[in-house]
């Protein structure tokens, strides 16, 4: 049958906003690794790559919040806590913000939930850490759709600009030249006309 790794890319995920505090600032990244994994006891499991500063926070403090985020959440969402460090970065400037009993934050937009959660166990997963964790307190904001990976790339991540082409395009049949000069003595290999009756691309 072959080996697809993409079949992976087939799984569903949400997007959310997992918080920490190192005891001196909050801090958040994106995530996409969170699902229940029991129901008695209510288990949460929660990978986080080794290389981000979230992991070594959760691990030292045990504790962390779960963000849901909402489909209305904007890219610059994303930008601010998945596109910088918290290592030199306060992701959480400027952002109106809640505090659950654990001490974590709780986002003040863009969430439809969150989830207090206390890490009961650590599996070293090689890139990555997994946190089994027990809730600790939960609460429904709203009933807005939660935002997830494939809607983010859809409809939330910008799509790369297309790039400008520069050529000529002939009045006659409409062959294409690539380039930003026409030769003066260009004739199109389709129709033979010369390169008076091209014109630039708009």
């Amino acid at each position: 049958m072959g080996y697809d790794h993409t079949a992976l890319f087939k799984i569903g995920y949400g997007l959310y906003v997992i918080t920490t505090n190192d005891g001196s600032r909050d801090n958040g990244m994106i995530c996409n690794t969170v699902s229940q994994v029991a129901s008695s006891p209510e288990l949460v499991a929660v990978s986080i790559n080794k290389a981000n500063y979230t992991h070594d926070t959760v691990k030292a403090t045990g504790v962390m919040n779960v963000n849901c985020l909402t489909e209305d959440a904007p890219f610059d969402i994303f930008k601010k806590f998945g596109f910088v460090s918290g290592r030199d970065t306060d992701k959480l400037a400027g952002e109106q913000v809640f505090r659950s009993g654990n001490g974590c934050a709780i986002l003040g937009g863009y969430i439809n939930s969150f989830m207090s959660l206390k890490v009961v166990n650590y599996i070293d997963m090689g890139s990555h850490g997994l946190f089994i964790c027990e809730l600790t307190d939960a609460v429904v904001m709203s009933d807005k759709p939660s935002m997830t990976y494939a809607f983010y790339h859809s409809n939330v991540k910008p799509k790369p600009a297309p790039k400008a082409s520069k050529g000529w395009v002939c009045k006659i049949c409409g062959f294409i030249y690539e380039g930003e000069v026409l030769p003066d003595d260009y004739t199109c290999p389709i129709c033979k006309h010369p390169a008076s009756d091209f014109e630039p691309l708009q």
